[in-house]
């Protein structure tokens, strides 16, 4: 069994702190767009269980299915401008076994069952 990005990635336990305050302020203030895929995907309802804004390592990302390892990430407007740091901290979540699915805002909201599905056939993929 692969080892959880925790267990590779150790980081001081008050930065692990940290970044746990700041996934669960994240989760009070969720964008909208980010709450409507939510609600597709919380109580397992497509069948597997989604964590959102999940710290992994230094990093805290959009949702998580852990029996798969994959990471969803939602880009709006504000990561045109960091499309570096995107790229870099992927790359990081990519070197601890993670696969990471990238969805624009406007796909979230004008085409959500297009995302849904898009997840569904990475989960259903990374489980076999």
């Amino acid at each position: 069994m692969p080892a959880q990005p925790t267990e590779r990635w150790q980081i001081p336990e008050d930065l692990r702190r940290r970044m746990v305050e700041v996934a669960r302020q994240l989760r009070q203030e969720q964008t909208l767009t980010k709450n409507l895929l939510w609600q597709h995907l919380r109580r397992k309802q497509r069948g597997y269980k989604v964590r959102r804004q999940q710290p992994i390592g230094p990093f805290v990302v959009d949702f998580y299915i852990s029996q798969v390892r994959l990471v969803i990430e939602i880009d709006g407007p504000s990561h045109a401008h960091r499309a570096d740091r995107d790229r870099q901290r992927q790359t990081l979540l990519e070197e601890l076994g993670l696969t990471v699915l990238r969805f624009k805002t406007d796909a979230v909201e004008h085409d959500c069952s297009t995302v849904l599905t898009d997840i569904d056939n990475a989960v259903k993929a990374l489980s076999s």
